[in-house]
């Protein structure tokens, strides 16, 4: 049972929080001082918060999951861990992942962090409940949580969260979600397994992830242009990568069906991990960092 709960803990998904960090080389370029303790404790217990969800979700999920090729071998569904297990799991990663946001925003002195903590975890509730069955909403509600790990990033280090960022991540994240119910829908799922998917058709998931991606493409350049913090003549310096990366993840959605899981992506993908870490140095460069 106890390798059980480590597998519903999802600790592999954490890297979904790289999000969290994004914020912080712009705003150091803009002058906002550096506080690792706060940040390393808010991003440790919002990993905690994030497991106590996929918990959560798992344990509504169980009955829906035992018909999925795939899903049916998850602790829950497949009997590994009990129902009891799991929700004595959800409390205790709740208590643990609120102390360490409690412990950071008292070292920055506000409950921004905490308000945020929150909502992810309310919105994940509501996204159990039922939210999660209609269409487009569901796929809403999932962005929402890159939204609010950039949000909690700034919140976190006191800088305040640049409009163009915000629309970067919001429309990649659909662009995510998106691609995660076409993978849905091509690998042979229906709305028995998820009811949502009587709502979408590969046509027009097709056309609303070649949408986000335009606008996360066209949000980011223009960002570029416009930001003061990043040098003159380096501004462009990471957009190669970013167009690199979206592009390169729809190939992957098209010829791969890759796009059930980004995690899984960026873990197998040698091409995405270059184009992350081409971007990471492109954008400190902009920055002045180095």
């Amino acid at each position: 049972m106890l390798v059980g709960l480590f597998r519903l803990a999802r600790p592999a998904d954490w890297i979904k929080n790289v999000f969290v960090l994004i914020p912080v080389p712009f705003a150091m370029a803009a002058g906002t001082q550096f506080r690792p303790v706060p940040l390393a404790f808010g991003l440790l217990g919002f990993c905690l918060i994030n497991s106590a969800v996929y918990t959560l979700n798992d344990l509504f999920d169980a009955e829906a999951d035992r018909l999925h090729p795939r899903k049916r071998h998850r602790p829950i569904a497949c009997g590994q861990v009990t129902i009891a297990a799991a929700a004595v799991q959800i409390g205790v990663l709740f208590l643990l992942g609120m102390g360490l946001c409690t412990a950071a925003c008292l070292r920055i002195g506000t409950i921004d962090a905490a308000a945020l903590f929150l909502l992810y975890a309310a919105i994940n509730v509501v996204y159990s409940l039922g939210a999660k069955h209609v269409a487009v909403l569901d796929v809403f509600l999932l962005s929402s949580g890159f939204v609010i790990r950039v949000l909690l990033g700034c919140a976190l280090i006191e800088a305040s969260a640049s409009p163009w960022l915000l629309l970067c991540t919001s429309s990649l994240a659909f662009f995510l979600g998106f691609s995660k119910r076409r993978a849905d829908l091509t690998s042979g799922l229906d709305g028995h397994h998820r009811p949502s998917l009587r709502g979408y058709s590969t046509a027009f998931l097709d056309q609303a992830i070649t949408i986000c991606a335009g606008v996360a493409l066209l949000a980011y350049a223009l960002y570029s242009i416009e930001s003061d913090v990043l040098r003159d003549g380096r501004e462009m310096a990471s957009m190669p990568f970013v167009a690199y990366g979206i592009l390169n993840y729809l190939r992957l959605v098209n010829t791969e069906n890759a796009g059930d899981s980004p995690v899984e992506v960026a873990y197998s993908s040698r091409s995405s991990q270059l184009c992350a870490l081409g971007w990471i140095v492109a954008v400190t460069w902009s920055l002045g960092i180095w």
